[in-house]
């Protein structure tokens, strides 16, 4: 069985690109959302395996929505996608409870080593 993803960013070709990454690599996308308050009714709905989530969206951030997921099911699995190299918004990720955390442009091979290791 292929493991279920759920990517959230804010831009469509950066989902693009990762469900690319992805899809090539045997994972499935079940789904996508374009801010924070969407990523948490999608996870409700679609119960995936591992989100990617980018922290700087509209609407409702990353890191807000990470921990509504996590409130609501706090085995859930996030890994974290921002282009900003900001240590504080990494730390606070990883405090609300993401388990990874991938610095945009993606490079495939990160991506697959971060969703295998957390999905293992």
């Amino acid at each position: 069985m292929s493991n279920r993803i759920l990517v959230v960013d804010d831009a469509a070709f950066m989902r693009m690109m990762i469900k690319d990454i992805l899809s090539k690599n045997g994972f499935e996308v079940v789904g996508e959302a374009e801010n924070g308050a969407q990523a948490v009714e999608k996870y409700a709905e679609l119960k995936p395996d591992l989100v990617t989530m980018d922290i700087t969206m509209p609407e409702k951030d990353g890191i807000v929505a990470l921990k509504e997921i996590k409130a609501a099911d706090p085995g859930a699995k996030i890994i974290m996608c921002s282009a900003m190299g900001q240590q504080a918004m990494v730390i606070d990720a990883i405090q609300a409870g993401a388990k990874d955390f991938i610095v945009k442009p993606f490079q495939a091979d990160r991506v697959i080593e971060a969703i295998s290791k957390v999905l293992s």
